[in-house]
């Protein structure tokens, strides 16, 4: 049982990585690819709309700013990775 829990974390975690990157890319993603971005949609987007509500993004230049809320969702999933 703990050995699955470990892997469902994994798998999350490259799923934010993908749903990260692909964001920008969404209208020209198509078929299946699109299918899996929209399902990690509906699953990330609940969750880091209320991390933004905490962690609003971070300057890091003139037009530039880091999405904090997937990093504090990185790091929450990291540490039940640890701790599991």
């Amino acid at each position: 049982m703990r050995a699955l829990f470990y892997i469902l974390i994994s798998v999350v975690i490259v799923l934010l990585f993908l749903y990260s990157k692909l964001t920008p890319h969404k209208a020209r993603l198509t078929g299946q690819h699109l299918k899996t971005f929209t399902f990690c949609e509906r699953v990330f987007n609940p969750v880091l709309n209320l991390l933004r509500k905490i962690a609003k993004p971070a300057q890091v230049g003139n037009g530039i700013a880091v999405d904090m809320s997937q990093i504090i969702l990185l790091i929450i999933l990291l540490f039940i990775l640890k701790f599991v």
